[in-house]
């Protein structure tokens, strides 16, 4: 599984076949948290939760290790741990970081998404 890291004005990742893409804005505030939050040999893991009000949400959360059967990635050094089940939801996702008048924060674009709620950070397949 290969992973790449794109600015604002590079294709998805549904148009590239990956698994997740994560922007080069998002990359760098990954490492900025890492540092901040993950710690030493901790890890981000990105999931899908039942909940929000689309259905299901995405969990974002600094972890010690990966779980049995996870994918695990290197994004810009930091792991990114992945679940067998969410896989199937993020597929093809690329995440950014946006920052606006409401506030900045990662931005979850993703192809699987048949309907999302106005925050962006849940939706429904």
């Amino acid at each position: 599984m290969t992973v790449q890291f794109l600015d604002s004005e590079t294709p998805t990742a549904e148009a590239h076949g990956e698994l997740l893409v994560f922007t080069d804005k998002a990359v760098e505030m990954l490492g900025g948290a890492a540092q901040r939050e993950g710690g030493p040999g901790r890890g981000l893991r990105v999931g899908v939760i039942g909940g929000g009000c689309s259905g299901m949400q995405y969990q974002l959360a600094f972890e010690v290790g990966p779980k049995a059967g996870d994918s695990v990635l290197d994004i810009g050094g930091v792991p990114v741990f992945i679940d067998a089940e969410s896989q199937k939801y993020l597929h093809g996702m690329t995440i950014d970081y946006v920052t606006g008048l409401h506030g900045a924060g990662f931005k979850f674009l993703n192809p699987n998404a048949s309907r999302t709620c106005g925050c962006g950070t849940s939706f429904a397949t």
